[in-house]
């Protein structure tokens, strides 16, 4: 690895902490990525209460604005959501008038603590069209809808406190603008061009954040396709002088795709990180980390490995903190979910109960998965992940059918069918229910039945279980398997390859569905959901 020679310049409004030349982490080291999952377009910085957050992106599933935390930047714990609900947005993003919200909804949107009024603030663009403005007293809330702004789109946008209070935005695609937000943070006063991406002979960039450091301001984009830009400027309204940060480097993550966005980060002994992602199907696109060093010139320089790449491991940035495991056993206690869990557009509130189990009643009544409400979504995690839910099927309705996918815009799952007054039940694996990117995400097919196997009479209980290989470099598949004592799992159905384009930028999921094809007014218990 290359090593810090020069030293970073002071801070100022993005921390306290004083400059350091070599960073004082510990003997251990991390591996990238530091979260084997889909968390992308990265918001990261160090709260008023020495915890690091990170805002990502999850558009169309609800809540929005998924919120981690993390103590040494390594290990993230997921704590919340900005957006209680995305349903705030139009009815497309509940699945009602017979539309829908696919990879639309939070992306690329910034959050940050404002210390004169104890308040958190989330900005963000929706529908190309109106930027919102999220607040609350807390990272976990509660979260409300201060403001919008029909018409003007802050598009991957960053947000900058400044020294004296006042809070800038930088935004835009292609031709990037800095807006100067009012006194209360919730409108705007003025706007201004600040550069475009001519000035560095590209087509595009975009993925935009602010930091002023040291009294210099800094603008972080990149132009999609691996090259990562700064920008300095003595004021924020420019001009601005840009130069390479990362430039299509190798990726830590074997047959990654380039590395794209994301945030630099001071510790509070005063190093200094780029927190990054890389596309890695069908993953998704997952955060990776490596320390920067600040010239003479003003500017950072990446920290890369021998071979010029982004390391696959550096020494931990502070001492390691594990958080909460990424995997493990969920019996859905209490009366609320997770936030590990989000819902496939806003969820009808009324057809799901959280108590000592999770009771799912059939929201809609469809054919077709990809317009069915109320089916529950989770990350999976590692390169091999297992998912297994445990489902009371002895209040399924005539038609009813409930089960496990392997989500995405390519989607197979394995599922329960309830047929007939004689209440049979009958086992199926569906195979490949695709979207069309080209018909803004209409659904082309809904699958075909590729096995069936027969449920014994009797059956309250059963298990589906989804296996994956998520490597970039894998075999890309996807298995489903069923039991009936929660010990024995056999396969249903074929293997299913998953889809690895990134058009649909998020990651593969779990999703737990359930659905009528007949009338509302069945339901099953989601009694336990295991991921491995």
């Amino acid at each position: 690895m290359t090593t810090a020679t020069t030293t970073p310049p002071c801070s100022s409004s993005s921390s306290s902490s004083s400059a350091s030349s070599v960073a004082s982490s510990p003997s251990a080291t991390f591996t990238n990525p530091v979260i084997y999952a889909d968390f992308a377009d990265n918001d990261v910085f160090l709260g008023p209460d020495n915890v690091f957050y990170y805002l990502a992106s999850n558009m169309h599933y609800s809540p929005g604005g998924p919120i981690l935390k993390s103590y040494d930047l390594v290990n993230w714990e997921l704590i919340g959501h900005a957006i209680p609900s995305i349903g705030d947005f139009g009815p497309a993003y509940s699945m009602t008038n017979n539309t829908t919200a696919y990879r639309e909804g939070t992306w690329a949107s910034t959050l940050r603590y404002r210390k004169s009024n104890d308040q958190w603030y989330w900005i963000g663009c929706v529908d190309f069209w109106i930027t919102y403005i999220y607040t609350a007293p807390s990272p976990t809330g509660p979260w409300v809808k201060s403001a919008s702004m029909p018409g003007t789109c802050y598009y991957d946008c960053g947000l900058l406190i400044d020294d004296d209070d006042t809070m800038y935005v930088v935004y835009g695609n292609t031709n990037v603008s800095v807006a100067q937000l009012s006194t209360d943070g919730l409108s705007q006063v003025k706007t201004a061009p600040v550069f475009n991406a001519a000035d560095t002979n590209r087509s595009v960039i975009e993925g935009n954040r602010m930091y002023k450091i040291n009294g210099t301001y800094y603008v972080l984009d990149d132009d999609t396709q691996g090259t990562t830009i700064i920008w300095k400027s003595s004021s924020p309204f420019g001009p601005y002088t840009p130069k390479i940060l990362v430039n299509n480097i190798n990726s830590p993550v074997p047959n990654g795709a380039p590395i794209d966005q994301g945030s630099l980060v001071q510790t509070q002994d005063g190093n200094w990180y780029f927190m990054s992602f890389v596309w890695a199907y069908p993953a998704g696109r997952m955060p990776i980390l490596a320390p920067i060093v600040w010239g003479a010139d003003g500017f950072p320089s990446l920290v890369t490995d021998s071979a010029g790449g982004w390391g696959a491991s550096y020494p931990y940035p502070l001492t390691p903190h594990p958080l909460a495991s990424w995997t493990g056993r969920d019996t859905f206690q209490g009366t609320t979910l997770s936030p590990n869990w989000e819902w496939n557009h806003a969820p009808d509130t009324t057809k799901y109960t959280v108590n000592n189990g999770l009771r799912l009643s059939t929201a809609t009544v469809t054919t077709d998965l990809f317009h069915a409400r109320n089916t529950l979504t989770l990350r999976p995690f590692g390169p091999s992940p297992v998912g297994t839910v445990a489902l009371d099927i002895s209040s399924m309705a005539d038609g009813d059918i409930a089960g496990l996918a392997a989500l995405r815009d390519g989607t197979s799952w394995i599922g329960v069918q309830r047929s007939g007054p004689g209440a049979s039940y009958t086992l199926q694996m569906r195979l490949n229910a695709t979207q069309d990117a080209s018909a803004n995400w209409a659904t082309a097919s809904t699958g075909t039945v590729a096995a069936t196997a027969a449920v014994p009479e009797g059956t309250s209980k059963l298990w589906l279980r989804v296996a994956m290989d998520a490597r970039a470099t894998g075999s890309k598949q996807a298995v489903f398997y069923y039991s009936f004592d929660g010990v024995v799992f056999t396969q249903l159905g074929p293997s299913y390859t998953m889809t690895s384009g990134w058009e649909f930028f998020l990651g593969y999921r779990y999703g737990v569905l359930n659905f009528a094809t007949k009338a509302l007014g069945g339901s099953v218990v989601v009694e336990e959901f295991v991921s491995a």
